[in-house]
């Protein structure tokens, strides 16, 4: 049963790629619902969009260090300091507080205060 459920979630991702590639307008739009429910921490979204979600609800429970390890905002895998959604949202932040006209000048601003 178990090879029939990889071969089934091969296929979904197969065919998910697929479109990706034509480029089916559905498949990136479920793609950025999905980036957009990472990026607000909404977890039972995020299982609910995934190719399998039975699956993917397990995962946090084995990878998360304690139980309130869902309700806070810092990515398990970079950590606070490399997490990308994090530093994108303080360069919006930055943008806004500073009167910047998009994130691109946000981001600019950041290159220089840190010499990057």
């Amino acid at each position: 049963m178990d090879d029939l459920k990889a071969g089934v979630i091969a296929y979904k991702i197969a065919t998910h790629v697929v479109d990706l590639a034509k480029p089916h307008p559905h498949a990136q739009a479920c793609d950025d619902v999905l980036s957009m429910a990472r990026f607000e921490f909404r977890w039972m979204d995020q299982f609910a969009l995934s190719l399998d979600p039975i699956t993917a609800m397990s995962f946090p429970d084995e990878t998360l260090p304690t139980d309130g390890a869902m309700v806070v905002y810092f990515c398990s895998m970079c950590g606070l300091i490399f997490w990308s959604m994090k530093i994108t949202e303080d360069i919006r932040k930055c943008a806004e507080e500073n009167c910047y006209g998009s994130a691109e000048e946000g981001i600019e601003a950041m290159i220089e205060e840190f010499n990057v």
